[in-house]
C-alpha cells in the first residue's frame, strides 16, 4: 500500500521503544511460523495460530481487516511475492513460503517478514533466497542519519540486479511505520544515491527487498490481493522494521529467533547471508 502525499512523522525515543516491542512480538510470530511450517500444514492453520499468539500478548493483529484484508498473516508462495491470503491448501515440499506479519499495541504497529523453504527446493531458488536477505541488510546499511532513501534504493538495487541478475519489483515498496502501518515516506527497492528524502534521527521505516527470480513484472491473482511474478518464477520477500539513528540503523524486528526455529525444523532450509 502506498504511503504517497502523507506527511513524514519523526518518533521521540519512548515510541520507538513501543515499535520496537510490537517489532519484537511479530518476530516471535514469525518463529512460531517456522516451528509449524512443514510438508502437510496449511497456511489457514499457521494463521490461526499466529492469531492467537498475538492475542494472547495483549496486541491485536495488524494486517486483519485493513483495508480490507481478511486475515493475520500474508502468505505468499512460490511465484506469489506478497499479500498472500493463507489458503487451505497444504504446502508441499519444493515450496518457499513468504510470511509478513503486522500487530498493533499500544497504538503504533510492528512489521517483518521472512521467506522459508521447505524441502528439496532447487539450488537457484536458494540463491534467490540468499541474496534478498542480504539485500535488506544492504539497504540497512543505508538507514543512517544524513543519507537519502536513495541511498538505500540503490544499495538493494545494484546487489540484485547488477550484481545477480534478478528482478526488483517496482510497484511494491517500504514505507514508513508508527501510528500507521503505512506512512511517509516510501522506501523503493530501486533508486540513486544523493536522491530522496534526507533520512534523520528518529525516522522510522520499513525496508523489505521483493525479489524475482525472473523479471521484475507483476499481476494479480484472482482473489485481488495476491501479487504475482508474472513469468510465474520465484520470487523472495524479506523484511525488517528499522529506526534511523546516526553512525548505524537501530533495527527494531529480530530474525535471530526465527533462525533458531529453522535450526530446530528438518524440513526448513537455512538461508545464510552471502559474503
Amino acid at each position: 500500500m502506498r504511503s504517497e502525499g502523507k506527511k513524514i512523522v519523526f518518533k521521540t525515543d519512548e515510541e520507538v521503544e513501543i515499535v520496537r516491542r510490537n517489532c519484537l512480538l511479530v518476530s516471535k510470530t514469525l518463529t512460531l511460523v517456522a516451528s509449524l511450517l512443514k510438508p502437510g500444514v496449511s497456511g489457514k492453520e499457521i494463521d490461526q495460530k499466529a492469531e492467537e499468539l498475538i492475542r494472547d500478548h495483549g496486541a491485536i493483529p495488524g494486517f486483519k481487516g485493513l483495508y480490507g484484508f481478511p486475515n493475520t498473516l500474508c502468505i505468499s508462495k512460490n511465484e506469489a511475492v506478497v499479500h498472500g491470503i493463507p489458503s487451505d491448501i497444504e504446502f508441499k515440499d519444493g515450496d518457499i513460503v513468504s510470511v509478513d506479519c503486522g500487530t498493533k499495541m499500544d497504538g503504533f504497529y510492528g512489521d517483518a517478514a521472512y521467506t522459508f523453504a521447505i524441502g528439496e527446493v532447487p539450488e537457484e531458488t536458494l540463491e534467490l533466497l540468499r541474496v534478498t536477505k542480504t539485500a535488506l541488510y544492504k539497504g540497512i546499511e543505508n538507514a543512517i542519519h544524513g543519507k537519502r532513501i536513495g541511498d538505500i534504493g540503490q544499495a538493494i538495487q545494484d546487489y540484485c540486479e547488477k550484481e545477480n541478475g534478478y528482478g526488483i519489483v517496482r510497484e511494491l515498496v517500504g514505507h514508513g511505520l508508527g501510528r500507521e502501518l503505512h506512512e511517509a515516506p516510501e522506501v523503493p527497492n530501486y533508486g540513486r544515491r544523493g536522491r530522496g528524502v534526507l533520512l534523520k534521527d528518529g525516522l522510522v521505516i520499513a525496508i523489505e527487498p521483493m525479489v524475482n527470480l525472473g523479471k521484475r513484472d507483476i499481476g494479480y491473482d484472482k482473489d485481488g490481493w495476491t501479487v504475482i511474478a508474472r513469468d510465474r518464477k520465484p520470487s523472495a520477500h524479506y523484511e525488517h522494521t528499522v529506526c534511523v539513528r546516526r553512525g548505524k540503523a537501530d533495527i527494531l524486528s529480530d530474525h535471530s529467533g526465527i533462525e533458531a526455529e529453522i535450526k530446530n525444523n528438518p524440513n526448513i532450509h537455512e538461508i545464510s547471508l552471502k559474503n
